[in-house]
């Protein structure tokens, strides 16, 4: 698409707000997405920008309703949609629209977080240099949303947003190598280079570049990413990342694998394991 990419390293851990500050001098005067990497909308924020430009707020922030509005901030608005008030995790929530991790800034914002003060645990937070927009007289719009709102940060989480993902967006499409032992079932893509011998994969599913399925079961909502091998195994639900290995094991199922794992049968293995390990890790059963 002829995008660059720039990195801005975060000289501590001082908060989302101080974490603003850092792209500063980068972003000069222009508006811009602040978009947390673990959060997932359904509706993208195409829509929202353009409503962004149109009405020019100082920030707009998206909002969803949740069950718990204690475990979030939270956000008042008038009759108007318009943001009133902003509490960060209030013991007595005053509604239960949760700010979500995505917002639209103009360059205000940065004028605000200079006014605010870290909060008791030491970090700039974003929602009270928001509630500074508020308090120096600017407009602050939301969003609410409709669609799902998923937050990554946790294994269940992330297990949860990749069935959603699967089962909205996965097509059927094979470009990768099947022989015909193998039975192919439902919405499956696999990608260029990977070979599929004597398997049975039933859909959703994808599978990346460069990896290889023998003698393999592979279950609905499970990804497999690039270089991945998986030999006289079963797999469901489960997310798969890059150059892992699994062989032997007859279940593997609601499992976060970091890139660089070997999951292999050794003696007395279970008959169905459920794990969540990190990069370069060795699991012997």
């Amino acid at each position: 698409m002829g995008g660059r990419t720039h990195y801005i390293v975060q000289e501590k851990p001082a908060g989302l707000a101080h974490a603003v500050l850092m792209a500063k001098d980068f972003l000069g005067r222009d508006d811009f997405v602040m978009y947390l990497g673990d959060n997932l909308l359904s509706q993208g924020v195409r829509e929202a920008i353009e409503r962004f430009n149109k009405s020019r707020p100082d920030a707009l922030i998206f909002l969803k309703e949740v069950e718990d509005p204690r475990r979030f901030g939270v956000a008042c608005l008038d009759t108007g949609g318009n943001v009133t008030r902003l509490i960060e995790k209030p013991q007595e929530p005053p509604s239960n629209l949760a700010l979500v991790g995505v917002y639209i800034f103009s360059n205000r914002i940065f004028n605000a977080i200079d006014r605010i003060k870290p909060s008791p645990r030491g970090e700039l937070e974003i929602t009270d240099a928001i509630q500074e927009l508020l308090n120096m007289g600017h407009h602050v719009e939301s969003q609410v949303l409709t669609g799902w709102w998923l937050d990554t940060g946790k294994k269940d989480d992330l297990l949860k947003a990749n069935t959603i993902v699967l089962d909205e967006y996965t097509k059927h499409s094979i470009r990768g190598n099947v022989d015909a032992l193998s039975d192919i079932e439902g919405r499956v893509t696999i990608a260029e280079g990977t070979n599929v011998i004597n398997c049975k994969i039933r859909g959703p599913v994808r599978v990346g570049r460069d990896s290889t399925l023998e003698n393999a079961f592979i279950g609905p909502f499970t990804s497999i990413s690039d270089g991945v091998s998986v030999r006289n195994s079963g797999i469901e639900h489960s997310v798969i990342l890059n150059n892992s290995v699994i062989d032997g094991i007859e279940r593997l199922e609601d499992s976060l694998l970091g890139r660089n794992t070997r999951v292999v049968k050794n003696l007395n293995c279970p008959n169905a394991l459920r794990l969540s390990i990190s990069d370069d890790s060795v699991v012997e059963v």
